[in-house]
């Protein structure tokens, strides 16, 4: 066999449906992670800047940051673990390494392992289509306070006071409703427009809403890719089982005419 046969047949044993789902789900947890780190950081910083004169009112939203925080350590190292056993399974579970090594029987522990892996992957793509949800929050919250800003340096076109825009914390539970000052306006709302936290804030809340996107297809792509090889290893089992019992039934039938 040739250079070129075997990389053609090597290039063939590639699982590519759960290949692309790795690395749509590695990229779409290093978006979520990472830009999620550092967006909630920026947070921390407008709030104790602008928001509140006491630590006091933001001091359990800080500890729900820190949290978060460390949850996402957690999550990156699970799913780059998860993604490289979702990888080793499509690896050999695929049609096309049947095709390569050709057809064997799947033993009850694979079927097991299968099923497990149909059933984890299920469970954290609904687990992950509510954190995409909750992910939109900070995106909205933070489009009406650039809405705002986008208000507040435009004040002589709308007709609108100056002291009349305001963006209140308070109102989306971010804050206490007995913080002070819990909302700005006018020169403190235009201070805080002016500063590169929040727009880079805002832009890496959309990073990591497109990051918990990501995550949930390849999470779909995953589980379309394992029912299909379950199914397909089912199929290939069943009818090696048949094949197996004809030639069976055709040693005994020439044996009986042997006899006879």
């Amino acid at each position: 066999m040739g250079c070129s046969e075997c990389c053609v047949r090597c290039l063939r044993g590639v699982p590519y449906a759960s290949l692309i789902a790795t690395i749509l789900c590695f990229v779409g947890v290093a978006l979520f992670c990472g830009c999620g780190h550092e967006a909630l950081s920026g947070t921390e910083k407008l709030i104790e800047d602008y928001f509140s004169n006491d630590f006091m009112d933001y001091a359990l939203l800080v500890n729900v940051i820190q949290v978060f925080q460390y949850v996402i350590y957690g999550t990156a190292s699970f799913f780059f673990l998860y993604g490289v056993l979702l990888l080793a399974e499509g690896f050999y579970t695929t049609s096309a390494i049947k095709a390569l090594f050709g057809e064997f029987r799947t033993t009850m522990c694979g079927k097991c392992v299968s099923a497990t892996f149909i059933f984890l992957t299920y469970a954290l793509g609904v687990t992950w289509m509510g954190v995409f949800a909750i992910s939109a929050l900070p995106v909205y919250i933070y489009y009406t306070m650039w809405s705002a800003c986008q208000l507040v340096k435009n004040v002589p076109d709308t007709g609108i006071s100056f002291d009349d825009i305001c963006v209140d914390a308070r109102q989306y539970g971010i804050l206490p409703w007995n913080a002070s000052p819990g909302k700005i306006c006018g020169l403190t709302l235009a201070a805080a427009c002016n500063t590169s936290e929040l727009e880079s804030t805002y832009h890496l809340f959309i990073a990591t809403f497109v990051g918990a996107a990501a995550t949930v297809i390849a999470l779909i792509n995953f589980l379309l890719c394992l029912s299909a090889n379950r199914a397909y290893a089912k199929e290939a089992t069943e009818t090696k089982l048949c094949e197996e019992l004809r030639a069976k039934e055709s040693q005994e039938l020439r044996q009986l005419e042997t006899r006879h």
